[in-house]
């Protein structure tokens, strides 16, 4: 889970099936699935999370209207916690607690992956 502090998050599905949840205030919450084709959207400061609900990759492409890309998960907010708060808020070992901060997946932008081709 993770949420964009300075952008909102437009998203267009290209490949596969997902699902995306966004948190709203309180208790509030949404679940869509997505295939080919769709578009998403999360104003920024939100939460969510998208899973593959399918049986091959699922790819899309996130978009941001941003000189900045911002990101900040929720491993890396607990990261930022003393370990017994964080136990003690969310009911867990602080064993378990260690292992969870440590599986933080980032995103990585397409740049990153882009090819450089011969002409």
């Amino acid at each position: 889970m993770h949420w964009h502090q300075n952008q909102d998050e437009w998203q267009y599905y290209i490949g596969g099936q997902g699902r995306m949840t966004v948190f709203f205030n309180g208790t509030l919450a949404r679940t869509q699935d997505f295939e080919a084709g769709d578009v998403g959207y999360i104003p920024k400061t939100l939460p969510h999370y998208i899973e593959n609900t399918g049986n091959t990759d699922l790819v899309f492409l996130e978009m941001f209207k941003t000189d900045t890309f911002m990101e900040l998960s929720l491993n890396g907010w607990l990261k930022t916690l003393p370990p017994e708060l964080t136990a003690q808020t969310i009911d867990i070992d602080p064993l378990k607690n260690s292992d969870l901060v440590k599986q933080d997946v980032p995103v990585v932008p397409a740049c990153f992956f882009a090819r450089k081709t011969r002409r």
